[in-house]
């Protein structure tokens, strides 16, 4: 994998920038794809965008606002409240078809780049629910995208299998950590670093960070 090229879909976050740390150490040339798609604060493009510059790397946004057409959730409908799932229902951040969508073009996106490889930081241990974080969407999409592109695309997700105390060693082992943890943006409210400290992605983050911080000094 050294020498060939890879596309890393990107939001800014602390799961896709730490999966673009990983891919600059696992490939030759790396590019950004991030999509704007009605997504309550523009500030998660901007932090992508500053961030795929600082480290140097291609970003394009792909236009995805016919996502917000669809969906009516609380990450693309301000009138929505954030929340986490009650009685096995999916949370209220859940944005149908995402993943898929998102994967699908950033397949296209690579083809016309000519690369192969495409880098997402889903996850199922710390999915939230989420159908399409699920390894077996995944593999599954993968031949799909190959099958209907003829191509031979591979889908990596190196945090599939990895709670967020783990992401936070891997950000660590990437010596990334501080990076992850002052510039990139996973709250639900659009504030950077910590974030709000209160939405349930700010809550998620800083659990796993405080574990992986008190292990690492034991």
């Amino acid at each position: 994998m050294k020498e060939e090229k890879a596309v890393v879909v990107f939001s800014g976050g602390q799961d896709s920038t730490t999966c673009l740390f990983w891919a600059l150490k696992e490939f030759k040339e790396v590019h950004t794809v991030t999509f704007d798609y009605g997504q309550r604060h523009s500030e998660e493009i901007e932090c992508a965008r500053e961030i795929a510059a600082e480290l140097g790397v291609s970003f394009h946004v792909l236009d995805m606002s016919l996502i917000n057409q669809l969906s009516a959730n609380a990450l693309t409908r301000s009138d929505i409240e954030v929340g986490v799932g009650e009685e096995g229902e999916l949370p209220s951040t859940f944005v149908a078809g995402r993943n898929h969508l998102f994967l699908s073009f950033a397949a296209v996106y690579a083809r016309e780049m000519g690369a192969r490889h495409l880098i997402t930081g889903v996850c199922e241990t710390d999915f939230s629910g989420y159908p399409d974080c699920r390894d077996v969407f995944i593999k599954s999409l993968n031949v799909t995208l190959n099958l209907a592109m003829d191509e031979q695309f591979v889908i990596h997700t190196p945090l599939m299998w990895l709670n967020k105390e783990q992401t936070w060693e891997l950000a660590d082992q990437l010596d990334a950590l501080s990076f992850v943890q002052e510039k990139t943006l996973t709250c639900y409210h659009g504030i950077r670093g910590g974030g709000c400290g209160e939405c349930p992605s700010c809550i998620l983050r800083r659990n796993g960070l405080d574990a992986y911080l008190r292990r690492k000094e034991a």
